[in-house]
C-alpha cells in the first residue's frame, strides 16, 4: 500500500509575509449559535469619538511549504480575545482563501479598529462545506476530503490562537500594531493519498505572531480610495484574496521612484505610475506587492497592479506554471481560475492559446517589448484572457483559454535541486521541482536552439552571473530563484536572480510516534536542545528530515539528531495538547515545559522543526519546534 503521511512544522510564510500596514476601519462578523462571551467595547471607525480611543491592528495570514497543492476554505470569523475574557470580531465579513497561495508570501487580511487591551488569544473559524482541497497523487492532482481524528469530514471548525507569554498583543490608543497569522498545514495535516478521494486528517492549530520569525513580502488587494502623488503614496480599502465586497479596513500604500507599476495594460514606473492610477479614479481595483516596516508600520510597494491589469477584473486570468509548450498552445498546470463572473476556482491543467497580439510583461522588467516567445517550460505565469470552456471542477477534461488579445505576466520561477557541477558564471544542477511541482510533469522539447539543446533534468543549465557556490557544494541541495531562458533559445536553461546553496537552504524535520504516542521521545530535554531517540520503537512512518529536495531518515542515522534552538534571530516554539497551544519565544522556557509535561503519563505524538540541518554534525538549528502532547 502507497501511504504518504505527512506532518510538518514550518515557517510563517505564512502566506505572505509579515503584517501590516497604516489606516483604520474594522468590522465583525458572526457564526451561528457562538459561545456566549464577554464583549468588548465597540469601536465604530464611522464613529469619530469612539474611533479616537481606538487603536488599530494589521493582520496578515501566510502558511509555510506543505503538500498541498490547493488548500481553500471560507474563513467565517476572527476574533481577539484579552486577558480578561473580552472578546472583538475583527473581520467585517466571511472570506475565501486558498492557504497554499501564501508560502512564499502573506496577504494583508484586515486592518482592525479595536479597544486598547492586552490581547492575549483569539479563535478562527473554517467552514468547509465548500472547500477545494486537492494534493500531488503521482504526476496529477487528487481532490482531497479534510476529516477530523475520527474520519468524520470536517464542515465547521473553531481553532484557538494563543499568543507567546513574552509576545502577547498589546494595543494602545492611536497606535498600529501587527499580527501575523500562520496556518501550518503540513504540520496540521496527516495526509493518504491512497483512498479516492484522498484524506487528510486534521490536527489543526494557527500560530499567532506580533513580531514575525520568518519575514516575506506582503500583498495588498482592495479598490483605490485616494491619490496623494506629492506624497507619493494611495490609500485603498482592503479587499483579500479575491473578494469583490466588503470593506476590510484603509491602508496607505507608499512607492518610491523604482515602483513598478502596471495599469490598464501600460507600464510605468514611480511618479508616472502614480499619475497614472489617478487618471484611473477611485474604485480601480489594484495589487501590491512589497515590504513591511516594522518599526514604522510602513508598507511600501514594490510592484502595483491596476485596473484591468488584475486578474479577473475585465478578464478572466489563470494562474500556474507553463508545463508543455507547442507552437502557441501552453499547457498550464496547478492553474487557479479567477473568473470575471464566478468566484476563483483550481482545475490542474488548462490549454491556453497564445499570439502575436498577447502582450507579455515580466516581473522586475520594464521593458514593454517582450514577446511570447520569452514564455518557456517552467516559467510561472498569470495569464489575463479569456475561458472558453467554463467548468469549475478540477477533475473535468482539460479547459480552453483564449489569451490571443489578452497578456501575460511573468513571475519569478522557484527551482529546487542538487548540485552537479559549479563553474564561473554558470551551475548546473540534477532539477527536483519547479514551484513545487515534480520535474518529471514537465516537457522541455522546444526549449533549446536545437532539439539537442533542449533543457534536460539531470543536467539543468543555471547561469548565475555574478552570484558564487563554492565548489564543495557540489552533491548539496540548492534552491534558485529566476527565469526560465525564453523558449528555443537555450542553454542556459534558467536565469538565477538569487540562489541559496544547501548552507542556507532551510530544512523541515517531522517525525510521529503513532496514534498512542512515546513516553520518552527524547534522551534528553534542556537548554542545549531535544535530543531525539531515533530508534525510538515507537516512531511511526514519519521520521525524516527535508533538506530541500533530499530527504533523510532519521532512523538511518549512525548517532541521535539534536535539535537546538539556533544561536542568534527570533525563535518561536510551542506545545499543542488538545485543545491549548502554549507559546514560547524562549527556548528555556519552552524546554522547561516540555521536560514537566512528559510525566510519565503524557505521551508524544508527533514533532516538526524548521530551520538547518548540518549532516556532518546532526544537529538540526532550528528557529522554529513544535511537539505535540496526548495527556491523559
Amino acid at each position: 500500500m502507497n501511504l504518504t503521511m505527512t506532518r510538518k512544522w514550518t515557517a510563517s510564510s505564512a502566506v505572505l509575509i509579515s503584517a501590516l500596514m497604516l489606516a483604520a476601519c474594522g468590522g465583525s462578523s458572526s457564526v451561528d449559535n457562538p459561545p456566549p462571551q464577554p464583549q468588548a467595547q465597540s469601536c465604530d471607525p464611522a464613529n469619530t469619538a469612539t474611533h479616537a480611543e481606538c487603536g488599530t491592528v494589521f493582520i496578515s495570514l501566510s502558511d509555510a511549504d506543505g503538500d498541498f497543492l490547493n488548500y481553500t476554505v471560507d474563513v467565517v470569523q476572527l476574533t481577539l480575545e484579552t486577558a480578561d475574557g473580552r472578546v472583538v470580531n475583527t473581520l467585517p465579513r466571511s472570506t475565501r482563501i486558498n492557504f497554499t497561495d501564501y508560502v512564499d508570501l502573506s496577504e494583508l487580511l484586515t486592518v482592525a479598529t479595536v479597544p486598547p487591551a492586552t490581547y492575549v488569544s483569539g479563535t478562527i473559524t473554517l467552514d468547509y462545506s465548500d472547500a477545494e482541497v486537492f494534493v500531488e497523487a503521482g504526476d496529477m492532482a487528487k481532490e482531497t476530503v479534510v476529516t477530523d481524528l475520527d474520519g468524520n469530514a470536517l464542515e465547521q471548525t473553531t481553532l484557538k490562537i494563543l499568543l507567546s507569554n513574552r509576545d502577547q498583543l498589546h494595543v494602545t490608543r492611536g497606535r498600529t500594531s501587527i499580527l501575523q497569522l500562520d496556518f501550518d498545514l503540513g504540520a496540521s495535516h496527516i495526509v493518504d493519498i491512497v483512498p479516492t478521494p484522498a484524506t487528510a486528517a486534521s490536527e489543526q492549530f494557527i500560530i499567532a505572531e506580533v513580531t514575525p520569525v520568518d519575514e516575506k513580502d506582503i500583498r495588498v488587494r482592495g479598490p483605490l480610495v485616494e491619490v496623494n502623488q506629492n506624497a507619493s503614496n494611495y490609500v485603498v480599502a482592503i479587499r483579500p484574496f479575491h473578494d469583490r465586497a466588503g470593506d476590510f479596513g484603509r491602508i496607505r500604500v507608499h512607492t518610491t521612484d523604482d515602483t513598478e507599476f502596471e495599469v490598464n495594460g501600460d507600464l510605468y514606473v514611480g511618479s508616472d505610475g502614480l499619475r497614472a492610477l489617478d487618471a484611473a479614479g477611485p474604485r480601480t481595483p489594484t495589487i501590491a506587492g512589497g515590504t513591511l516596516n516594522i518599526s514604522e508600520r510602513e508598507f511600501t510597494a514594490r510592484i502595483v497592479l491596476a485596473g484591468s491589469s488584475v486578474p479577473g477584473h475585465d478578464r478572466d486570468a489563470i494562474v500556474g506554471n507553463v508545463i508543455k509548450r507547442e507552437g502557441d498552445f501552453l499547457t498550464v498546470r496547478g492553474a487557479t481560475i479567477i473568473s470575471r463572473d464566478r468566484r476563483p476556482h483550481f482545475h490542474d491543467d488548462v490549454l491556453v492559446e497564445i499570439g502575436p497580439n498577447t502582450k507579455v510583461f515580466k516581473d522586475g522588467d520594464r521593458s514593454s517589448d517582450l514577446r511570447i516567445n520569452a514564455i518557456s517550460i517552467g516559467q510561472r505565469v498569470t495569464i489575463r484572457g479569456t475561458q472558453l470552456t467554463p467548468a469549475t471542477d478540477a477533475r473535468a477534461p482539460q479547459i480552453l483559454f483564449d489569451a490571443t488579445e489578452g497578456a501575460v505576466r511573468m513571475h519569478l520561477t522557484h527551482l529546487l535541486g542538487i548540485v552537479n557541477t559549479v563553474m564561473p558564471g554558470q551551475v548546473d544542477i540534477t532539477l527536483h521541482a519547479i514551484d513545487r511541482r515534480r520535474a518529471q510533469i514537465f516537457d522541455f522539447s522546444g526549449t533549446g536552439v536545437t532539439s539537442d539543446d533542449d533543457a534536460d533534468a539531470d543536467i539543468y543549465e543555471v547561469a548565475t552571473g555574478n552570484l558564487t557556490l563554492a565548489d564543495f557544494a557540489e552533491g548539496k541541495p540548492i534552491v534558485a530563484r529566476g527565469f526560465p531562458t525564453a523558449f528555443g533559445m537555450a542553454p542556459p536553461d534558467f536565469t538565477a536572480r538569487t540562489i541559496i546553496d544547501f548552507t542556507d537552504v532551510r530544512s523541515a524535520l517531522g517525525v510521529g510516534w503513532g496514534s498512542a504516542g512515546t513516553m520518552a521521545p527524547y534522551l534528553s530535554v534542556g537548554s542545549d536542545g531535544l535530543l531525539l531517540d531515533n530508534q525510538n520503537m515507537d516512531i511511526d512512518v514519519r521520521h525524516h528530515i527535508k533538506q530541500g529536495p533530499v530527504l533523510i531518515d532519521l532512523t538511518s542515522l549512525n548517532s541521535d539528531t539534536l535539535i537546538a534552538p539556533r544561536e542568534t534571530g527570533r525563535m518561536l516554539f510551542y506545545i499543542k495538547s488538545g485543545d491549548s497551544l502554549r507559546l514560547y519565544s524562549d527556548f528555556d522556557d519552552f524546554a522547561t515545559d516540555l521536560s514537566n509535561s512528559l510525566d510519565g503519563a503524557t505521551t508524544a505524538r508527533s514533532m516538526h522543526a524548521r530551520g538547518k540541518y548540518d549532516t556532518d554534525t546532526n544537529i538540526f538549528q532550528a528557529y522554529k519546534i513544535g511537539v505535540y502532547l496526548l495527556e491523559p
